[in-house]
Formats: structure tokens, sequence, C-alpha cells
């Protein structure tokens, strides 16, 4: 249930950047899902309905995308997808010294503003 507290957290963050932005109603919040997060987008749009209520938000659409692991080969600079079959190791050089760039937050990443009133 770890879904409810990232809810939470990207809900405030929404709301204050409508506030920012003098808006008095938002019609949609889009948020980015890493892989290695754990976050199921089921439970987000579960729990998106109650953290929303009685706020600007309230009504507005959830709209998740997933962000796959990327890593970045530190042996050979390839940038890949990190994989069990593969042992996790770089599919080009084998090495096992990569450095993950992306797939493991949860973002807001926009919100959209209605006009309506």
């Amino acid at each position: 249930m770890h879904e409810m507290s990232y809810v939470v957290r990207f809900v405030n963050q929404a709301i204050e950047c409508a506030q920012e932005n003098k808006a008095t109603l938002v019609s949609k919040v889009c948020v980015s899902v890493g892989e290695m997060t754990d976050v199921l987008p089921e439970y987000l749009h579960k729990y998106y309905p109650q953290a929303v209520k009685g706020t600007i938000l309230e009504g507005s659409k959830l709209e998740v995308e997933m962000v796959p692991v990327r890593v970045i080969c530190g042996g050979c600079g390839s940038e890949y997808h990190p994989c069990r079959e593969n042992k996790y190791l770089c599919p080009s050089c084998g090495d096992g010294n990569g450095k993950v760039v992306a797939g493991r937050d949860v973002v807001l990443e926009q919100i959209e503003i209605s006009d309506e009133h």
C-alpha cells in the first residue's frame, strides 16, 4: 500500500503547481512511474479519487506512464534494459558495473489546467 504515499505526494505537488499558476480547476494529472519502484498503476488509480476529493483536482483524470529501467554500462557505455536472462549484465560487453539512468522514480510530469469554472 505504499502507493498511497506516492499519490499523496504527487497530488500535493499538483495542487501547489496549479495554485502557482492561479488555476481553479485541473482536468488531468500525468505521472511517470519507474519500473524499479514496484508501484502498481492500478493502485494509483484506486487511491487517486480519495486523495483529490475536495481539491481543485477533484474530477481530474490520472494518466500513468510506465518508464522501463535503463542502465548505462560502466564498461562500454552502452545503454540497455537489464534482464534476468542476461544476469542483469550488459548485453554488449558482459560488464556488471552499470548506472541506472531511468526507471526508479515516480514523477509528476504534467498537469492540465481546465478553462471551465
